[in-house]
């Protein structure tokens, strides 16, 4: 964009009216003329992302039939956990009701949570994350639940792994999920017994998402780049008990990696 418009806008502003309000004015106009000339337009941004999100968990919780206590009960605990006020409470109950109705659509839900995301990777890890809670809120993800889970994360642009690295966090394992690792061992690490599968806990292997027999390097590079994704100092505008579960992801990986460097003797 170009400052021509806005320079003109406020020379002509300040000439009638004859007061520095009116070259504020007159920039103003003339920015709005400059995007209109040049074809911009402000990027659209979902209004809240509370309504789309407690639709679609209507949706999920009543994808599979009957909407189960434990839906009910994890619905109510993410609103008490995102602290919602009365009003937006009321809110969030009549978009959960309007997400089981046979007429919603749930593709808008999806679009609506995609506006609001941006293409930012730590906005959809929110939305995974109290996703993840309803699609498991029963402990076993339906088949139903999680293809609407797979049908906003593929809109979102999150792949297969990254879901199952959020689950596994959660400790739940996603469908598929042994499929879906992409730091694999190398040819010397292969020749050698992985270790055995943790009995206790959350499978520091599953929370980063990397094979049992991995390398030192595969772990590392494994590990900064869910630190990268993680990170909650790249949240914007969240809830703040949203943000702590984001603090808490970034402490679980930090954990499964020192977990595994200790029992590897990695350094």
């Amino acid at each position: 964009m170009s400052w021509l418009y806005k320079l003109v806008g406020a020379v002509l502003g300040f000439v009638l009216l004859r007061h520095p309000l009116g070259a504020l004015l007159g920039v103003i106009v003339g920015h709005v003329f400059d995007i209109h000339r040049s074809g911009k337009r402000p990027r659209v941004i979902a209004r809240s992302f509370v309504d789309p999100l407690f639709g679609l968990i209507g949706a999920m919780a009543k994808a599979d039939g009957r909407v189960s206590e434990s839906e009910i009960a994890a619905t109510e605990q993410l609103m008490q956990r995102m602290g919602l006020s009365t009003l937006q409470r009321h809110e969030a109950i009549n978009c959960f009701n309007a997400g089981k109705m046979p007429g919603f659509v749930v593709e808008r839900a999806i679009n609506d949570l995609r506006l609001w995301c941006l293409g930012r990777r730590d906005h959809a890890y929110v939305l995974i994350d109290v996703l993840l809670d309803v699609v498991f809120s029963d402990g076993n993800g339906t088949e139903p639940r999680v293809q609407l889970l797979r049908r906003l994360c593929a809109s979102l642009g999150v792949p297969e792994r990254e879901i199952a690295v959020l689950a596994a966090m959660k400790g739940h394992a996603w469908p598929g999920a042994e499929h879906v690792y992409t730091y694999t061992t190398s040819e010397s690490a292969r020749s050698a017994p992985p270790p055995p599968r943790q009995t206790g806990g959350h499978d520091p292997y599953a929370v980063l998402g990397v094979e049992r027999g991995i390398d030192e390097r595969g772990l590392k590079r494994a590990w900064r780049k869910l630190m990268s994704e993680h990170h909650p100092d790249k949240l914007g505008d969240v809830p703040a008990p949203l943000r702590e579960r984001a603090e808490q992801r970034a402490r679980d990986i930090n954990t499964a990696y020192e977990r595994i460097k200790a029992e590897r003797g990695f350094r």
